[in-house]
């Protein structure tokens, strides 16, 4: 796509950022569906089936964007979306909280309080791996990503468990909290598919249908992210943490701010400290697809020359071929082509 002009590369982004958003609330609303009828988050298969499908763009795009060897764009995609997706909380709370009691009042439960320990333990365990030699790969597999995906299963079947029973008074909520339980807004989107005549396989349907359509997008705004990011000349890196993060991060504000509307704060809360708690995760993928550790942190050595310099010139000021030793006779008449292009780099080297 680099060959494409720049506005046709902001179009092509653009289209993708909005099929992702509202293919993405289609998505969360068809797994909510699922999630309710199947019992889907009673089974850790089930979580990890959740965890997958809320996550599908960035999971798309750190597949397409490590096939293609740009590790550094899929690692700020994962870092920038858990930097953006916590800034959506700012965003929930600014315009989707009424009263004057914040969110994170409102949201008040030691069971959210596991939750944010579990995305700290994965962090932590990122800003480590970085101090891991870039060579410490065996099987297009590197000790992090692995650590980081043991330690989320293993949190995921912690919090399963303390979700059910809880040693603290009021099942680990504050008093004057969420008045009704969580995950209520999930059951209120099923009942409204029930009403409205949808089946359980018309919601695996266009569950499927969203999920085809997030990942293809997802795989155009990580190319067109690329292409856009060479042609204003912006690391891939820090596209990635912010532009793209930022575009895959869209559904989240939509079905943030529905749960928050609908009362149901300790869900909003929740997704996305899960969200933040598996984009680590990807690390395992783009390091298998990659077979690379994480991108090359080194610059490559500047070319060495035996070129010749004008004395006092720093040593990447090198002469021009038509200073070099074969054009040596043709500088004999100050007319010749060779004689003005040597005569105006001696001026500009000076």
């Amino acid at each position: 796509m680099s060959s494409l002009p720049l506005a046709v590369l902001v179009l092509i982004f653009a289209a993708a950022a909005a099929a992702i958003w509202v293919a993405g609330i289609r998505l969360s609303d068809q797994t909510d569906v699922l999630a309710t009828r199947l019992h889907l988050g009673s089974a850790l298969g089930g979580l990890v089936l959740l965890a997958v499908a809320t996550n599908l763009p960035e999971i798309a795009i750190v597949v397409s964007a490590s096939a293609a060897g740009n590790v550094g764009v899929a690692v700020g995609n994962i870092l920038g979306g858990i930097a953006i997706q916590t800034v959506v909380l700012v965003v929930l709370d600014g315009f989707g909280v009424r009263g004057d009691r914040p969110l994170t009042y409102r949201a008040a439960s030691l069971v959210l309080v596991l939750e944010a320990a579990l995305v700290v333990a994965v962090l932590a365990v990122v800003i480590a791996g970085t101090q891991l030699p870039a060579t410490l790969i065996v099987w297009r597999l590197t000790p992090a990503p692995v650590l980081i995906t043991v330690l989320w299963v293993t949190g995921l079947l912690l919090l399963r468990r303390a979700g059910r029973s809880l040693p603290w008074h009021e099942a680990g909520d504050a008093p004057d909290g969420q008045d009704r339980p969580r995950g209520h807004r999930r059951h209120h989107v099923e009942q409204e598919a029930t009403r409205k005549g949808t089946s359980t396989a018309k919601s695996a349907a266009v569950f499927g249908a969203a999920a085809v359509i997030t990942l293809v997008a997802g795989v155009f705004l990580e190319r067109g992210g690329d292409a856009i990011a060479d042609h204003i000349g912006l690391s891939g890196v820090l596209f990635g943490a912010t532009v793209l993060a930022a575009a895959t991060s869209l559904p989240e504000v939509s079905t943030g701010l529905t749960s928050v509307r609908n009362g149901d704060y300790q869900l909003a809360v929740s997704d996305i400290f899960g969200g933040n708690a598996f984009l680590p995760v990807l690390f395992l993928v783009g390091t298998l697809v990659s077979g690379q550790a994480r991108p090359s942190s080194r610059a490559p050595p500047p070319p060495t020359s035996t070129s010749p310099r004008w004395p006092g010139s720093s040593p990447s000021s090198t002469l021009p071929g038509c200073c070099s030793a074969p054009a040596a006779a043709s500088r004999a008449s100050a007319s010749t082509p060779s004689s003005s292009c040597c005569s105006t780099w001696r001026a500009s080297a000076a």
